[in-house]
């Protein structure tokens, strides 16, 4: 069981900034706490993320995982206010949820949608990808990438995956601005026998709101 506190903040007005300052403002303001930015003396710590920030039709959600979600409870009361370039934001309530989740296997395929774009290729895909014209071929590229990403994040929350997970996609293409490239990006549903919490990031970019999955109670064909 992974503990997982999802807390969406209620602010004065919705926010129209990326998600990036968002991090990047939590993150200063409270720089002791490193799962909050990932920034440690001797440079950027790569790893999946305890601490995910989401922009969310205009409302900020922050997710905290384990070690995340304790640091997450300690400094909600004092997000009082958000300053996010020349724009300050009131937040004038919290809702936190807090849970238990099982991440893991199933017997049955589960339903889920990414609700916003999913960085799933890197330099080096990339390149292969746009030299595949075969979409059933594209396609499998993409579905090998998603479960190295569920593969990742399990590694990351030491959570050990012995079945092998059968995967379905439908996705759009979509342009994605991240740290100043623009990346080609995804949006669309999924199918795999896999349970994966509301909210988790995957692939690139997950602690800055990217690859944000959501699952569906009704069964999609893809």
């Amino acid at each position: 069981m992974k503990k997982v506190v999802s807390a969406t903040l209620i602010t004065d007005r919705p926010v129209t900034e990326p998600t990036s300052m968002l991090r990047g403002y939590i993150g200063t303001k409270f720089s002791e706490h490193e799962l909050l930015h990932n920034h440690q003396e001797k440079g950027y710590t790569y790893r999946y993320p305890l601490v995910q920030f989401k922009i969310l039709e205009g409302t900020p959600v922050i997710l905290g995982i384990e070690a995340g979600a304790d640091i997450l409870m300690k400094i909600l009361p004092e997000i009082e206010n958000l300053k996010l370039v020349d724009n300050h934001y009131k937040v004038i309530d919290t809702n936190i949820n807090i849970k238990q989740y099982k991440i893991q296997p199933t017997n049955i395929q589960k339903s889920y949608k990414f609700v916003t774009p999913w960085l799933g290729l890197n330099q080096e895909n990339y390149k292969k990808y746009i030299q595949i014209y075969d979409w059933k071929e594209r396609k499998a590229l993409l579905n090998g990438i998603l479960i190295g990403n569920i593969l990742s994040m399990c590694t990351g929350l030491d959570i050990r995956i012995k079945e092998r997970l059968d995967l379905h996609t439908h996705f759009d293409t979509k342009s994605a601005f991240h740290k100043g490239v623009i990346y080609h990006s995804f949006l669309g549903n999924f199918r795999v026998n896999f349970d994966l919490p509301d909210l988790f990031g995957l692939g690139k970019g997950a602690s800055h709101g990217f690859g944000v999955v959501l699952s569906v109670k009704n069964k999609i064909s893809v």
